[in-house]
């Protein structure tokens, strides 16, 4: 077949081009339709009443949240959230691959519709584990004049207090959350009163408030690059995998990562570093994090990591920084730390020791038992995990991008200091999430909220981060349909989820993530310590990849 000379055909760069740019569309298009779908499917099962992913909230006929009260067969819910998870992560991959062959849409109008689909999630009841009755009853006890950190909500309910009644899974811990997360709680109890359904909302109004904060701070901070910002608002806002897990759930972790995204957000535009102020700033917005929930701390150390980094040699500045940023942590820390007590340290400790059952860590620890004895298999893993912890920050914070002074010269186009110390407290959140003994699905949230800031570059080791993270939270959402065992009977056809899926497919994928996150930070780290290297496809040092990321470029 012959061409008409001067005219591109198909097979030419223009051709290829538009039809890149073709795919790209369907493919966006697609994805969206398909979170869109996701959404509805969570919002459906909330929506219907109580199930086995839905406890029963006790109230007042007409409280928010509200529901339909309809019962609904496990054979409906659970392939109905289980179909949420996967139409999610299917549209996840599909938007975010056409993103990178040039699809675009307004990032404000994902942020708004991913905010309007977190408020909607919110008037309906949350579910798929029973942890928000466990913070109502918490909240309840500082009420009533009760240690949350001595009291379990079944001593309270022994006082026949209603609250403390409703209480399931949890009903023999204390809280471990801090003192910020609790005195939320309290505010919550005070307005819901001995109704669990009404303290419930205004948790999930206070949950509400925290996500909102966060994708905008994360659309603020993203504003140089229009591609990045979309990027951000589909990562948190409108992440079909975080409305289910984390809104829908209705869980505190939202809390704490308002205020791990917002200590990133002290030290922006600011070079060559931050000033003492915004040090302090950001460690005290670390310390209330903590004062949610300990592991935000893991972004203190992080941007302390990231001085170290960057300041070089200039050691007088660089103690007077980390001074700023330990005194300003030490501050907040520190209240809810008094506040406390050791009893709140005790309880974080004895949670430090778990392992779930979705964890790969499950496994390695039944076969050391098999050699010794007593609590000495839960002190192994526990090292092997710490030390793995430590092994994947090093790898995560030399293989990613723009991180190390030196090694990626034109890193400094991308984005400044923030986008720098984001990507070292996320190398350290990451590691923890992939490395520790206890997760959940929702623990995920911190790694996604910071997802967004490292620096963004048209990398291999970037996007299979994006891929690996989004792997590891399906795994978890599908391992843990439902998280919950008080008042749950799962019929015949459907007791195969746990020893299957639980048991096995989930703890695989993890360990077979984990792994692949090890190789791929060795490959980055090597290619990146080389600078005779030719640049990978796609790499920062590839002068056509920095000349379009420098134009904003996705």
């Amino acid at each position: 077949m012959t061409r008409r000379p001067g005219r591109a055909g198909p097979a030419g760069p223009a051709g290829r081009a538009r039809s890149t740019r073709s795919k790209g569309m369907n493919a966006g298009r697609t994805g969206l339709i398909a979170i869109g779908a996701s959404v509805l499917g969570t919002f459906a099962v909330a929506v219907a009443g109580p199930s086995v992913m839905e406890p029963v909230l006790p109230g007042r006929p007409g409280q928010p949240p509200w529901s339909l009260g309809l019962h609904p067969s496990p054979y409906l819910v659970v392939p109905l959230t289980a179909a949420g998870l996967a139409a999610g992560t299917l549209g996840l991959v599909l938007v975010l691959r056409a993103i990178r062959r040039g699809w675009s849409v307004t990032a404000r109008a994902i942020l708004i519709a991913g905010l309007l689909a977190a408020a909607a999630l919110t008037l309906v009841p949350p579910f798929g584990s029973s942890d928000h009755l466990s913070y109502a009853a918490y909240g309840r006890m500082l009420v009533t004049g009760h240690n949350p950190y001595t009291t379990t909500p079944a001593q309270l309910a022994a006082l026949g207090d209603p609250v403390a009644r409703a209480v399931q899974d949890w009903s023999g811990s204390p809280s471990v959350y801090g003192p910020l997360a609790t005195g939320i709680q309290a505010l919550a109890s005070l307005a819901g009163g001995t109704s669990v359904r009404l303290t419930v909302f205004v948790l999930g109004l206070a949950n509400l408030i925290a996500f909102g904060v966060t994708a905008l701070l994360l659309h603020r901070m993203t504003r140089d690059s229009p591609a990045r910002q979309l990027r951000a608002a589909l990562l948190w806002a409108a992440n079909p995998l975080l409305l289910q897990v984390l809104v829908a759930g209705a869980h505190v972790d939202s809390q704490a990562v308002v205020f791990g995204v917002a200590a990133v957000w002290c030290v922006r535009d600011v070079s060559p570093g931050p000033g003492w102020r915004r040090m302090a700033a950001a460690g005290a917005l670390v310390g209330l994090g903590f004062g949610v929930k300990v592991t935000v701390a893991l972004v203190g150390v992080g941007l302390a990591i990231w001085l170290v980094l960057v300041m070089g040699r200039e050691w007088r500045r660089l103690v007077g920084l980390l001074a700023a940023l330990g005194a300003g942590f030490g501050v907040t820390a520190g209240v809810a730390v008094v506040i406390g007590g050791s009893a709140m340290l005790r309880q974080s400790s004895r949670a430090s020791d778990m392992v779930s059952i979705g964890s790969p860590w499950r496994v390695i620890r039944t076969i050391i038992q098999l050699v010794v004895t007593g609590g000495t298999a839960s002190d192994i893993v526990k090292f092997g995990a710490i030390a793995l912890a430590v092994v994947l920050a090093v790898l995560i914070i030399y293989g990613l991008p723009g991180i190390l002074p030196g090694r990626d010269p034109d890193a400094g186009a991308l984005g400044g200091p923030s986008y720098a110390a984001a990507g070292v407290a996320f190398a350290l959140v990451l590691a923890w999430l992939f490395a520790w003994p206890y997760v959940l699905p929702w623990y995920d949230a911190l790694g996604w909220a910071l997802l967004p800031l490292i620096p963004m570059v048209s990398d291999p080791v970037v996007d299979g981060i994006g891929w690996l993270l989004l792997a590891r939270t399906a795994a978890l959402g599908f391992g843990y349909l439902p998280a919950r065992a008080t008042d749950v009977t799962m019929p015949p056809g459907l007791t195969w989820l746990q020893p299957v899926i639980r048991h096995g497919v989930t703890p695989a994928v993890l360990a077979a993530a984990t792994v692949w996150l090890v190789v791929l930070m060795v490959r980055s780290g090597r290619r990146r310590g080389n600078p005779n290297d030719p640049p990978a496809p796609g790499n920062i040092t590839d002068p056509r990849t920095v000349a379009t990321k420098v134009a904003g470029g996705g």
